[in-house]
This record gives C-alpha cells, sequence and structure tokens, in this order.
C-alpha cells in the first residue's frame, strides 16, 4: 500500500463520524463567538530580521492591535517548557490577566513519525511537558500535529526547505501505514496525560502526515480520547473551495476548538483591509457550526527581502494590526449582517 492509498483510507474511515459529527438542524443553530487571538510566531524573531518580542511584550501588542487574546509558540525564545517552571507560568498569567488577554492555547511543533525511536520518545516528552505548562499558564488547549519537519535558522533568515528534504530522506523507506502507526502511538499517549489536566489537544490539519481534515478526523476517531479534539485551519485545506469549506466545516463540528489565519495584508483605496476571499466562507461555515473560539494570526512564513535584506519587525507588526483589523471586521459582517 503506497502513501496516497493509504491516506485516502481516511474518507471511508471518516465517514461514520458524519452522522454524529455534522452541521446543526434548522432551527437547533448554536450562537458562534468567534474571538480574533495572536500566535507569538509572528513576533518569534524567526522570519523578520531582528530580535524576538518578550512573552510580556506579546501581550502588550495584543492588545494594543485589539487582539483578544494570544497563543504561545512551544518553542524558544517563547514557549519552551524548560523554561516556564510554574512559577513563571502564573507570573505570565498575572501579566495577561493585567492587560484584559487571555492566554488562550500553546503550540507544540512535535513529530511523532520518525523512524528512530528515541527521537520518537523525546518528542512525547515534550509534548508531556507542553501539557503541564499549558495548564499551569492557564491555558485551555494545546494545537498538535501529527509530523513536523521543523524550520532551519540561518543568520536573518529561517526557511524549511532543508527541514523538509531531511524529514523526507528519514522517511522514504518506510510505509505511510507504519509511519501512521508511530503517529498513532505518541498521540494517544499524550491525550492520555492530557485527560489528567484538563488540557485539550487541537490537531492541526496541517502536512506532511496528514493530507486534509479526513485525516484529522480518522486519528481522532482511532485515539478516541475526550481530550483529543481539532484545529481546522482554512489556509492550509487542500481544496479552498466554499464547498469543501462547508462540508469540512460541518464534518468536524463540535469537535472544532481552535483556528488559524494568516497572510499579508494591505489597505485598498477606500481604506478597507483586503484579505483571502476564501475567509469569507470560512467565518460562515464556522457560524453555522456555532463555533466559539480563536482564530489566531499567525505569520509564519519566508518574508521578502528589500535591499538585499529580510524585512524587519515593523512588517510584522504592519500585518498584525491589518490582520487583527480584518478579521473583526469579517466575523462582525458575517455573524451580524
Amino acid at each position: 500500500m503506497n502513501r496516497r492509498q493509504f491516506m485516502g483510507t481516511s474518507l471511508a474511515a471518516t465517514a461514520g463520524l458524519v452522522a454524529n459529527l455534522n452541521g446543526l438542524s434548522q432551527g437547533s443553530q448554536k450562537k458562534s463567538n468567534m474571538k480574533v487571538g495572536l500566535y507569538s510566531i509572528t513576533f518569534l524573531g524567526v522570519w523578520y530580521r531582528g530580535e524576538a518580542l518578550t512573552l510580556e511584550q506579546m501581550i502588550k501588542r495584543a492588545k494594543k492591535y485589539g487582539y483578544e487574546g494570544i497563543e504561545i509558540d512551544g518553542k524558544r525564545p517563547h514557549g519552551n517548557p524548560l523554561d516556564w517552571p510554574t512559577k513563571r507560568c502564573k507570573e505570565l498569567r498575572s501579566v495577561s490577566n493585567g492587560e484584559g488577554i487571555e492566554i488562550y492555547g500553546v503550540a507544540a511543533n512535535n513529530d511523532f513519525s520518525s523512524p528512530i525511536p528515541e527521537y520518537r520518545e523525546c518528542q512525547i516528552a515534550y509534548v508531556k511537558e507542553l501539557i503541564r505548562m499549558t495548564s499551569d499558564i492557564g491555558a485551555r488547549t494545546l494545537r498538535m500535529f501529527l509530523a513536523w519537519p521543523g524550520v532551519t535558522k540561518h543568520p536573518q533568515l529561517a526557511e524549511y526547505a532543508i527541514a523538509k528534504d531531511i524529514w523526507k530522506y528519514t522517511h522514504e523507506n518506510f510505509t505511510a501505514e507504519q509511519i501512521w502507526a508511530w503517529c498513532h502511538e505518541g498521540m494517544a499517549e499524550c491525550a492520555r496525560y492530557a485527560e489528567d489536566t484538563g488540557v485539550i489537544l487541537a490537531l492541526q490539519n496541517h502536512a506532511p502526515v496528514i493530507r486534509d481534515y479526513q485525516d484529522v478526523l480518522k486519528m481522532v476517531k482511532e485515539v478516541s480520547s475526550p481530550s483529543l479534539k481539532v484545529s481546522l485551519d482554512v489556509p492550509i485545506m487542500a481544496d479552498k473551495s466554499p464547498e469543501n469549506i462547508q462540508r469540512a466545516a460541518k464534518t468536524v463540528g463540535d469537535l472544532q476548538v481552535l483556528s488559524h489565519f494568516g497572510g499579508e495584508y494591505e489597505r485598498d483605496k477606500d481604506g478597507k483591509v483586503k484579505g483571502a476571499s476564501f475567509y469569507r466562507p470560512f467565518i460562515s461555515a464556522m457560524h453555522e457550526i456555532g463555533y466559539s473560539g480563536y482564530l489566531s494570526y499567525e505569520l509564519c512564513h519566508s518574508l521578502p527581502i528589500v535591499n538585499g535584506q529580510t524585512v524587519g519587525i515593523e512588517y510584522a507588526d504592519k500585518n498584525a494590526q491589518l490582520a487583527a483589523e480584518f478579521m473583526r471586521g469579517l466575523i462582525t459582517e458575517v455573524t451580524k449582517g
């Protein structure tokens, strides 16, 4: 069985979920309550030229730009759990409470797919500590991957290509079925740890092992834990047609606990902030299923080079500010219109 054949079986495996997780019938629609949050990867100092903001500075930035909360990236210099004993977590929570900004989530950068057992065990230990940190800091969700190649960082430049090549080479002699089994093993163990703390793991529809929301639901069904739910993100959906967005949202239903949006933003000549066209059908679909949770803005890709230099933090500032305005306006238009 090749990778495409194996992962394709997820469509059939998730078919049984549709009856239980389908959209709400007319007259019983829940009221949505979507909030706009800022994911700290935006100011981690990876993609732009310059230093990272501290999380305390992130909280102030979020408040300044009209965000309601922040999501902490689970790596240095922001959220590696080695740097966050319980006392420090509680201190940061006090800072966020004082600013009226919710710390609603932490984001793991985990990879359960390695054929090397020692690597997988390190990843499980990392996620277990992130679960502890998420609980200590008072956040509700921990964003999860099944697999993640990582990022390589050179002076003033980060890129995905090198890490992706390493991941591909490492996995090329193993079947999709075996890789899926390793991911299941790691996710199931971490879900048990999450159950002990009340933290919800939010599995994102992110490559490489996951192709789309059907694979996310397949893993959620197989693990069968109340602590494993879904982060359906529209920018990384393979099919962004309005019909598929609607279908995905209705199928995920009440399992949706977190979502992310990204991109770069400009104002049009009328002063309105422009964003990708697929966000409107996505927000409409989230409203239909009664989603009450965060849409977390992230600037997480290679940025423009100007005069031979990667753009600086001012580029992240501009886009974080405009993204908040765009998404707040879109939510209002869809839900109040």
